[in-house]
């Protein structure tokens, strides 16, 4: 009898922290051993001239998420997992969201019975847009104890931008109760304001969209996030950093001790606000918010990549059809940038865009495109050392890639279920060949093997990365109503 059930054999395996030739031996889904020259598996695969990596961890997805309005998300979970794992991403976690005037549990039941249909391994964010006594005292706890550890807090948009009171009374609520609080940060008002102004001029492209949101509102906004969780002393991340003057704010909040965390996304790295000057109404297939900054922001985001300012990359793939009444043309092909559906598909593309322009483009190493694809993102969000590492106890979740395979994107490759790629035609070398998934061939070439209902949802425990840093601007404890003891200075 096989002392295992597979062997991934020969390969270059790439940790967040090493690189080294070793079969991979796993039983029953998970990684028993690393070695050499292992022994025989029931089923041998042979990596040799391959990398060996954890499955992406994709942090950010929105994946058939309910929405008001007619509006209609374009992806199924069948689909965006599809896509996920085309491209090499093993676990997602997407955003089961709260309406206002609505209990959080309206949604996320009828959430949880779609995503039965995932064929990769799969959790939630719990999107807040509407903290009452009720949501905060009785629904959030139970929740977060069922394993629903993030809650994400919009700073913008009308239907679910929180004030800075609300966004206080939920950081103390995360803190109590050990959930991570993740914040899209624009500032509402002043995106409000100059939209209006803009459309009063008759500046109606898609291109201005990003001039009615400047990197200064994102900027702002990630400054107070970080202010008001500093008063309550919770852990939290901001989402897709577009510029260097939002991921400073993070870079000085760090340099004081407190635990702020940074994510960007390949939009940000590889498109530019000339994407939205597009002949027509094609500049629409690129508004996602923050908006896409002048190409001159790129180099400093890798920077920020690089020193660990912005930890993580994830796709914030956001579904919309192009030539679809539910999508980007839900107003038609006169509509003026505010009314464009926000957001761009990236599922399938992040790994081989953040290979080609992070790797081959010499801003990152092989170790740290592991560690901001799959490591970090598990670690964060309580899925490490079960995801995103390869070590022995870990699901057998890997990609193994062909760094020297040469790729021209187009739609089709990315096996969603949007009729558009902002990233079409772009080359990149470096491709998966095959993915694993719990240990059974997920993808091989191209074709995706797992079935709607293979995947899996991920509780998430509590975990060391949600605790407090310690650290509060008075000795008073606005959480726990308590006054510190005085420090003994030295």
């Amino acid at each position: 009898m096989a002392q295992y059930d597979l062997v991934v054999r020969g390969g270059t395996v790439v940790t967040a922290s090493e690189t080294f030739l070793a079969d991979v031996g796993i039983v029953e889904g998970r990684i028993t051993a690393l070695g050499e020259r292992l022994d025989a598996g029931a089923q041998d695969i042979d990596a040799r001239g391959l990398l060996v990596m954890p499955g992406g961890v994709d942090s950010h997805c929105h994946i058939e998420q309910p929405k008001r309005g007619g509006l209609r998300n374009a992806e199924s979970f069948d689909t965006g997992t599809r896509s996920a794992l085309a491209g090499g991403t093993t676990s997602v976690i997407c955003f089961s969201p709260q309406f206002r005037g609505e209990p959080i549990g309206t949604v996320l039941e009828e959430y949880h019975r779609l995503a039965r249909r995932a064929r990769c391994d799969y959790s939630f964010h719990l999107l807040i847009s509407d903290p009452t006594d009720q949501v905060l005292e009785q629904e959030l706890p139970r929740l977060i104890e069922s394993g629903l550890r993030s809650l994400k807090i919009f700073m913008t948009t009308e239907s679910s931008a929180l004030d800075d009171g609300q966004i206080l009374r939920l950081l103390a609520c995360a803190k109590r109760h050990g959930a991570l609080v993740v914040f899209h940060a624009e500032n509402y008002a002043a995106i409000k304001w100059l939209t209006q102004r803009l459309l009063d001029a008759g500046l109606t492209a898609p291109k201005y969209h990003a001039w009615s949101k400047p990197a200064v509102v994102e900027r702002e906004a990630c400054h107070r996030a970080i202010a008001l969780a500093e008063i309550v002393d919770t852990p939290i991340q901001i989402f897709h950093v577009s510029a260097d003057e939002v991921a400073e704010e993070i870079a000085r909040a760090r340099r004081r001790g407190l635990k702020v965390h940074g994510e960007t996304c390949p939009q940000y790295l590889v498109l530019s606000d000339e994407d939205l000057d597009r002949p027509g109404f094609e500049g629409a297939k690129y508004v996602f918010s923050p908006a896409a900054r002048p190409k001159r922001e790129q180099a400093a985001l890798w920077r920020h990549i690089a020193d660990g300012t912005l930890d993580i990359v994830s796709s914030d793939h956001a579904p919309w059809n192009y030539d679809d009444a539910a999508g980007k043309k839900a107003h038609g092909e006169t509509a003026a940038f505010n009314q464009i559906p926000n957001g761009v598909p990236g599922l399938a593309a992040r790994l081989p865009l953040l290979f080609e322009e992070g790797v081959r483009g010499g801003h990152i190493t092989l170790n740290q495109f592991v560690a901001i694809t799959a490591t970090n993102p598990a670690r964060l969000f309580g899925l490490h050392p079960r995801k995103g590492t390869i070590a022995i106890g870990a699901d057998a979740d890997l990609v193994l890639w062909d760094a020297d395979r040469t790729v021209r994107l187009d739609n089709a490759m990315m096996q969603h279920a949007v009729d558009y790629t902002p990233f079409e035609g772009r080359t990149v070398r470096g491709w998966p060949r095959t993915v694993l998934l719990r240990g059974q061939v997920a993808m091989h070439e191209g074709e995706v093997r797992s079935q709607p209902g293979d995947g899996r949802f991920l509780p998430r425990g509590p975990y060391d990365m949600l605790k407090p840093s310690g650290r509060l601007p008075t000795p008073f404890d606005p959480v726990a109503g308590t006054v510190r003891a005085a420090r003994e200075e030295g």
